[in-house]
């Protein structure tokens, strides 16, 4: 019989981090393991710029677009859905589960104020892709100190 005894480092995993990602993500999926996973997910994301406005892609596979809702207030952004469990498979025939249900949440800030009247959202193929222009006149200011 062989040794198969394989040396755990709890702090490995912190040491991978995306510094984008939560801790409570990392900790969540990787050293809880699926059957301790919170419900709260945070989507992972990609935001760019141009001249005109922000674009930001999020992934939210397996979600309907009537479930996600996406709100604005002046830099603030925020992405929340809803996924739920299938009910159509019976336990007792369950021999792994790993999707779970529960609330999809991000929330950021962005460094200059949305043009929220004419921001667009699309959702294809389990991606959110946001528009967001860039409100006129938003420009920093530094003042003159007297």
């Amino acid at each position: 019989m062989a040794n198969s005894l394989s040396r755990f480092d709890p702090l490995a995993e912190l040491a991978r981090m995306d510094p984008f990602r939560g801790l409570d993500e990392i900790f969540n999926q990787s050293l809880l393991g699926p059957r301790l996973r919170a419900t709260g997910m945070t989507p992972r994301m990609d935001v760019s710029e141009n001249d005109q406005s922000y674009i930001v892609k999020a992934e939210i596979p397996g979600v309907k677009k009537e479930d996600i809702k996406v709100n604005i207030d002046g830099n603030q952004v925020s992405i929340s859905a809803q996924t739920v469990q299938e009910t159509e498979q019976k336990q007792e025939n369950m021999l792994m589960t790993e999707r779970s249900m529960g609330q999809f949440y991000r929330s950021f800030t962005l460094p200059q104020t949305v043009d929220d009247s004419q921001a667009k959202a699309e959702y294809h193929d389990g991606i959110l892709e946001l528009t967001l222009p860039k409100k006129a006149g938003g420009s920093a200011k530094t003042l003159q100190i007297d």
